[in-house]
């Protein structure tokens, strides 16, 4: 997602991950990765849990999701999926932003 943030700025839209991680592990991931977009830590999975996206088969992680939420707080668009680690491409998202 960081090699195409500037392509979802573009589209006027803001990136944000959540992350089961604890706060300094996702900073870590943060300064080693070098991402520009902010990156919250959800270690009590209460975010996670409220958006549904508790992996069922292992309960300390999250299904790969992606949501666009508009300025009002609305869900306009939103995909999920079961397989750990599979990640929509930001095309696909970039596509449903000129919506």
């Amino acid at each position: 997602m960081q090699d195409d943030y500037d392509k979802i700025k573009a589209k006027g839209a803001e990136l944000i991950a959540i992350s089961s991680d604890n706060v300094d592990s996702s900073k870590d991931t943060v300064d080693k990765e070098g991402l520009e977009f902010t990156v919250l830590s959800d270690s009590d999975k209460e975010t996670i849990g409220d958006y549904n996206v508790v992996d069922p088969n292992n309960k300390h992680l999250a299904r790969p999701a992606t949501y666009i939420i508009n300025q009002n707080g609305l869900i306009t668009w939103s995909f999920l999926d079961a397989r750990l680690g599979h990640r929509i491409p930001t095309e696909d998202i970039l596509d449903q932003l000129g919506k």
